[in-house]
């Protein structure tokens, strides 16, 4: 009774040529769907970040990785020095890698805080 079924099912179960294109397709959807939403985005802020840290320049306002505030006093090729604060009429100073700085200020806005 088996004997005569299992031929069938076997060569129902072999799968063709475009059925294995079919099934990889929503592989290969999912990897560009993930190449759009997350990758090429995050290479973009990647690339206006390294930009930003190009262009600091002595006198920028500053904010850094870690939440200070402060302007660039000095600027090497690693490093920024950048005036926090004063304090009894001397400029308190730290010393931050280049890539720390999240983002550069307008003009003035140390000023009105």
């Amino acid at each position: 009774m088996f004997t005569d079924t299992l031929p069938l099912v076997i060569a129902q179960a072999a799968p063709g040529e475009g059925n294995a294109l079919m099934g990889m397709l929503p592989i290969i959807l999912m990897f560009v769907i993930l190449y759009f939403l997350m990758i090429r985005p995050q290479m973009k802020r990647q690339k206006e970040h390294r930009k930003l840290v190009e262009s600091l320049a002595k006198g920028d306002e500053v904010i850094t990785q870690g939440g200070l505030l402060g302007r660039i006093t000095k600027v090497s090729d690693n490093y920024v020095t950048v005036d926090v604060s004063n304090l009894a009429d001397r400029p308190v100073e730290t010393i931050v890698q280049r890539n720390a700085v999240t983002s550069v200020l307008p003009k003035g806005t140390m000023k009105t805080l």
